[in-house]
């Protein structure tokens, strides 16, 4: 960990703006900072198939926008993450932002082996309450992918798949990709 991320006092998203380096990737949750791992060549597979799917898929339907990391998303000042995907439905995009600031419609968060607890327990619980409608975990390594859905303000596991078969969207209806794409070479 570099010294700038061990200094004393509250971080927020515009002191990581004033005080870390531009190309610094870190996410903010609960004032501890965490460096994002260098993605591998599984997890950008997976990240540029699955992109390709979302964005095929929402400009046809015209149901919204797709984006990938580096991108922070600020859900309040002292909680910015950097998901790998995340789909903004039509309508809620504000092009005059340089960030986006509230709770993405879906997040993919793909797991890295030094990533398993922060996407799984930390990341999970923030999104769930900050009111992610739609959250995806990918595990490249396993070859599994799991979608959950916010009802009542909690996450259910609404579908998952094993190296095989479909996943789908709740929140994009129509929207199933197999997962032997996501995983595809």
């Amino acid at each position: 960990m570099t010294p700038a991320l061990t200094q004393e006092g509250i971080w927020t998203h515009q002191r990581i703006l004033d005080e870390l380096p531009p190309e610094s990737r870190v996410e903010l949750i609960d004032n501890e900072l965490y460096e994002l791992p260098m993605p591998t060549y599984l997890h950008q597979i997976a990240s540029g198939n699955l992109y390709l799917a979302f964005i095929t898929f929402l400009r046809l339907h015209k149901l919204g926008y797709v984006f990938t990391a580096p991108l922070p998303v600020v859900l309040e000042g002292t909680r910015v993450v950097e998901p790998d995907l995340f789909v903004i439905a039509q309508g809620r995009l504000d092009v005059d932002q340089k960030y986006l600031c509230g709770a993405p419609d879906l997040v993919v968060e793909i797991i890295s082996p030094s990533s398993v607890v922060r996407d799984t327990v930390i990341k999970k619980d923030l999104y769930e309450t900050h009111g992610v409608r739609e959250y995806w975990l990918i595990d490249p390594t396993h070859r599994v992918i799991e979608v959950f859905v916010l009802e009542n303000g909690r996450y259910r596991l609404d579908n998952y798949a094993l190296a095989r078969g479909p996943v789908r969207s709740v929140i994009l209806p129509g929207f199933e990709v197999q997962t032997e794409t996501v995983f595809e070479v």
